[in-house]
């Protein structure tokens, strides 16, 4: 009998760099499943209003509830503006909501950032936003508000998820590039809808210095909630974390 793999569902708004988890599926090795659920996103804009529709309890509840046949022992919300929109305290409330709703543990992108940073004892980063200003601005907040300095923010003004979604290899170095700090310990890329996977350690390589991406820590934080490894290559320095 094949042993059945630990199971996170990854909710996901829309339609943008969702294949990126099939993709961590392998360069886990298949050590997990992380089947993708699109949840509801009535307007595809960084906008306030907007990211706060995509993460209202009821959405991500019916998410979770359609990957429940999947047998599910964990579950993140995949959605970094749609967490760090309700603000540090909203965020916590959401994910403690979605777990038990859920009846397993759950995360989401933003809290996973939070604790991929402090796994690795880093304070200080900047962020590279492909966001327009006043929503990198509530990142850069709820970094803050869980005491990490955050010494440059960028942002390049994208204000549709699909539109990201369709961004090259090279633009995400450019904009990994182009939002780094000398003072920095670390630069990180906040929107889920980047393709960033398989890029991790080529980023890391060229900015000398730690990168988080989203999809990046939403595996990470994943792989957390089951207690399995996150030693494998694909999570860069949070391989070791």
């Amino acid at each position: 009998m094949t042993e059945r793999l630990p199971t996170i569902g990854i909710l996901y708004p829309g339609f943008s760099a969702e294949d990126d988890f099939p993709r961590f599926e392998k360069l886990l090795g298949d050590a997990v499943a992380l089947p993708v659920q699109h949840t509801l996103m009535n307007e595809d804009a960084h906008r306030l209003d907007a990211l706060l529709d995509w993460g209202r309890p009821e959405t991500l509840a019916d998410g979770a509830a359609a990957l429940q046949p999947r047998g599910l022992d964990a579950v993140m919300w995949a959605c970094t503006s749609g967490s760090f929109a309700y603000g540090w305290d909203g965020a916590h409330e959401q994910a403690e909501t979605l777990a038990a709703s859920a009846g397993v543990p759950a995360s989401s992108t933003s809290l996973a950032f939070v604790h991929a940073l402090r796994a690795l004892g880093i304070d200080r980063v900047a962020v590279a936003a492909t966001y327009p200003a006043d929503v990198a601005a509530l990142f850069t907040a709820f970094l803050e508000a869980a005491g990490i300095e955050v010494v440059r923010t960028t942002s390049h003004d994208i204000f549709t998820a699909a539109e990201v979604g369709t961004l090259s290899a090279q633009r995400l170095a450019d904009i990994a590039i182009a939002g780094d700090s000398p003072t920095a310990q670390g630069v990180l890329l906040p929107d889920t809808a980047f393709h960033t996977a398989g890029y991790v350690g080529e980023l890391e390589l060229r900015l000398g210095k730690v990168v988080l991406t989203a999809n990046q820590v939403t595996v990470w934080e994943a792989l957390r909630l089951v207690g399995a490894s996150v030693d494998h290559k694909c999570l860069g320095a949070l391989r070791t974390s």
